[in-house]
């Protein structure tokens, strides 16, 4: 079965955007941006909410294309209308059941990109199996949270730890159920 890997920058509070989606105070550049951007190629499909995609439209982003033209697209959205799709690119409602059926096809890993609101509600679900966290060295004091709405404590098992020039560090870690 394939994982649902959560692969997003963290300030050392726990935010993945300040006030106003603001993301100029990540690190944008160096040896672990490089890995970041590397490691996105293992990935075949990518699953976020609609805000993370409507997020991309302020760099560029055309509704209705890839974000990632090399991965197959799931925006999960119950409000999202888009009259033409790129063919990588799919709108489905919020369904546990779909993502089920998501994570037994044949593929890589799944890619969650962003979304604290959407990572909240599948990490309720049971449904994130590992952390990626591209930890970033600023605290933001306020912003999107890394998680909303979690309903219970989750432990994690580490699993690798990279640190780089930059003061970034990529954590990943199992969720253990």
């Amino acid at each position: 079965m394939r994982k649902i890997v959560y692969y997003v920058a963290s300030s050392l509070d726990g935010f993945i955007a300040g006030p106003g989606d603001d993301i100029s105070d990540f690190v944008q550049q160096g040896d672990g941006v490089t890995q970041y951007l590397e490691d996105l190629q293992s990935f075949d499909t990518v699953i976020m909410g609609r805000k993370t995609y409507e997020f991309g439209y302020q760099y560029g982003l055309i509704p209705g294309q890839p974000a990632y033209p090399h991965m197959n697209h799931f925006i999960f959205s119950n409000s999202l209308v888009i009259e033409h799709l790129h063919e990588k690119v799919h709108i489905k409602k919020i369904d546990r059941n779909f993502i089920l059926e998501l994570k037994q096809q044949e593929g890589t890993d799944i890619y969650l990109c962003g979304g604290g609101q959407f990572a909240g509600w599948l990490f309720n679900e049971g449904l994130i199996d590992q952390l990626k966290i591209k930890l970033n060295p600023i605290i933001l004091g306020k912003g999107i949270s890394l998680f909303s709405d979690v309903k219970k404590t989750y432990h994690l098992a580490l699993k690798d730890n990279k640190s780089f020039p930059s003061g970034m560090q990529i954590i990943s870690y199992d969720v253990l159920y």
